[in-house]
């Protein structure tokens, strides 16, 4: 848990973990909604509306768990996940500017990634099946 984390790396943690949450809980609003912006994006990528949805949906969880110390490694796995699918869409069909946005929504989506790489580091003891790895092996 947040235990084994020295003070530093708590606080590394938290700030990663709230600033992915925020931008992550901003973005819902305009999914859930219906905004203009995200049913092109869904659109265009050919995933309106139910990729929408469904990714919203692992958003907010991503959202919950990222800022629930014993599950924050979960969050940071799913927020990497959703947020890859994200980049990718930009890489490849989106482009980096998305409707005049000065490439706003991509570098809002790398910094998603990177800080969740950062908390999901930070927590990789507590990844199941990571941490048996990171044992040091008896003889």
């Amino acid at each position: 848990m947040m235990a084994s984390l020295t003070k530093s790396e708590r606080v590394v943690s938290w700030i990663c973990r709230i600033v992915a949450a925020v931008i992550l809980a901003q973005t819902l609003f305009f999914k859930f909604t219906g905004a203009q912006e995200s049913i092109y994006i869904f659109t265009k990528v050919g995933l309106e509306p139910w990729g929408r949805y469904g990714s919203g949906v692992a958003e907010l969880i991503a959202v919950v768990l990222l800022l629930t110390p014993r599950f924050a490694w979960a969050g940071a796995v799913l927020a990497i996940g959703v947020i890859s699918g994200a980049l990718a869409s930009h890489l490849t069909v989106l482009g980096i500017v998305v409707k005049n946005d000065g490439g706003l929504l991509f570098g809002l989506a790398v910094t998603v990634f990177v800080t969740s790489a950062v908390a999901a580091f930070l927590h990789r003891r507590q990844i199941p099946g990571v941490a048996r790895l990171l044992k040091p092996q008896t003889v």
